[in-house]
């Protein structure tokens, strides 16, 4: 009973640190998918204005620059 127990255990945190690493994983490989190489520099200097606790919250950070990059083109259309 007792190594069902540990089994159990070992599953749970297994799923616990996959769960994080494809969150941590998956707005990255997003990121590199979908910014045009020319203006992935701008983007990464934006996020880390935008954000530069030791855990990026990437998210609201690209929300962020989104609507920075959306004013941009605003801006420059007029």
């Amino acid at each position: 009973m007792p190594g069902h127990l540990v089994l159990i255990a070992l599953g749970a945190l297994a799923v616990i640190v996959l769960t994080e690493i494809v969150a941590a994983a998956l707005p990255v490989v997003i990121v590199i998918t979908v910014v045009p190489p020319e203006e992935r520099e701008a983007l990464a200097r934006l996020l880390a204005a935008c954000d530069s606790s030791r855990r990026l919250r990437l998210w609201p950070a690209l929300r962020l620059a989104v609507r920075e990059r959306r004013r941009q083109l605003t801006t420059s259309r007029s």
